[in-house]
């Protein structure tokens, strides 16, 4: 019998993929109606997403990583800014 924890990260982990897969998908198409659907789909994907994330932390089933402090913040986007990237 699956446990609850499992079935919640199993779920998280597909839902991702989702979001993952309509990344790729939105900007290759250009069909104004499929891509307008796709991101119709995409926002109920990122909807779903939120609600089980929340259901993870709420359980302790998640614990997100350390915030960055500002320097590590500083450091990345200075890599962007330089152009290192």
């Amino acid at each position: 019998m699956m446990q609850e924890k499992t079935m919640v990260s199993d779920t998280l982990a597909g839902i991702n993929g989702e979001l993952v897969r309509f990344g790729e998908m939105i900007p290759q198409t250009e069909n104004k109606e499929l891509k307008s659907a796709l991101k119709q789909m995409r926002a109920a994907c990122e909807q779903s997403q939120e609600q089980l994330y929340q259901i993870a932390r709420d359980k302790s089933y998640y614990v997100p990583a350390q915030k960055a402090s500002q320097e590590e913040i500083d450091h990345v986007k200075g890599l962007f800014t330089s152009g290192t990237l």
